[in-house]
């Protein structure tokens, strides 16, 4: 029974799912919206989806794997390739089944984060569009993030009804006009109110860092059975110094949100993102972070490009997927949601030792 156990462990790379929340965790903060009910069941879709990935790759690199690395779980024997392959399947099924109770919007950007895997793994993996294939994986899972928080919470939104729209809110039939003001009249059109879905662009800037980082950890993992490539962790390693440097940068000013019918006056008909950047210490401390378990490894990988140090500079590169995901959570506002995705850190870093990232 630990045997199997292990051998599964192995095969869905269960050390690395410590990264995965975080990038709904991320995509809720570029909303400026608490997590809630949508978040966790994006976090429950994206790991799902995450798994459903690592499965379906080992099954696709079964031959490469009996050649490069005999050890894993299907070459070895510990697990057979249609078990693999069914999990895969499975797990697909839950991811979206999980995204769906999100709403539509949710299970549509959850469809498209599927498909990118399953073209990576089956076809994309060794191609030139392997890199970019993974980084839109990436920028998906945040922004199903995004999309869900927003769905599940469009009920605490308020929606106007269009100008022209049949019937009254009860609002609107008990509310009292204030003495000397004037009553709207009906040629006052009712200002239509944007959907919850429409701040869902909010978070493109926090996925396409992450998909960047992605790209360059993904460019890197091509060489890690063989090494002997520089050019690839030289550039990986420019590209997060980069990323270090964008991502520290403090989002300014507030975010439109969705309308409030009812508050305020006629310039006061959107609401403002709640809580302000996280102050300047707190980025330079998580960026640092970032930097510290990405870039090293990256720099040693450069100097002697062998499997063993390739591969290590992929494994941190995907840890530093933690500090990062903090880091767009706590430039967005949510400093509090930056440090509880930063408390994932020591979780993976044990898990790692006991089952490898890669």
């Amino acid at each position: 029974m630990r045997a199997a156990v292990r051998a599964w462990a192995e095969l869905l790379r269960v050390s690395a799912l410590f990264t995965v929340p975080g990038d709904a965790l991320a995509g809720a903060a570029a909303l400026g919206r608490r997590p809630g009910r949508g978040t966790a069941l994006a976090v429950g879709a994206s790991l799902c989806l995450y798994e459903a990935g690592m499965a379906l790759n080992d099954w696709a690199d079964r031959d490469e794997d009996a050649i490069d690395r005999p050890h894993r779980p299907i070459p070895s024997g510990r697990i057979t390739p249609g078990a693999a392959l069914a999990a895969a399947g499975a797990l697909t099924a839950a991811g979206l089944t999980l995204a769906a109770r999100a709403g539509r919007p949710a299970l549509t950007v959850a469809t498209g984060l599927a498909a990118t895997v399953w073209a990576y793994d089956l076809r994309l993996k060794h191609t030139q569009a392997g890199p970019a294939a993974m980084a839109a994986a990436r920028a998906l899972d945040l922004l199903l993030g995004a999309t869900a928080t927003a769905g599940t919470s469009a009920g605490s939104v308020g929606v106007e009804r269009p100008v022209g729209a049949t019937g009254t809110s009860r609002a609107a039939r008990t509310a009292r006009v204030p003495s000397g003001a004037r009553a709207p009249g009906p040629a006052q059109p009712v200002r239509p109110a944007r959907t919850a879905h429409s701040d869902v662009r909010a978070a493109v800037p926090a996925a396409a860092l992450l998909g960047a980082h992605t790209y360059a950890v993904t460019a890197v993992s091509r060489h890690e059975a063989q090494g002997g490539s520089t050019a690839a962790p030289l550039g990986a390693l420019a590209a997060i110094v980069a990323l270090g440097a964008a991502a520290v940068r403090e989002q300014r000013g507030p975010r439109d949100l969705p309308p409030v019918p009812g508050k305020g006056g006629p310039g006061d008909h959107h609401r403002t993102r709640p809580g302000a950047p996280a102050p300047r210490v707190l980025l330079t401390a998580l960026t640092a972070a970032y930097l510290r378990t990405a870039a090293e490894p990256l720099l040693h990988a450069t100097l002697n490009p062998s499997p063993p140090l390739t591969q290590r500079a992929v494994g941190s590169g995907i840890r530093a997927m933690i500090p990062l995901q903090a880091v767009l959570a706590a430039r967005a506002g949510a400093a509090g949601t930056g440090l509880a995705v930063m408390g994932l850190v020591p979780l993976a870093r044990t898990l790692a030792r006991k089952v490898s990232l890669t």
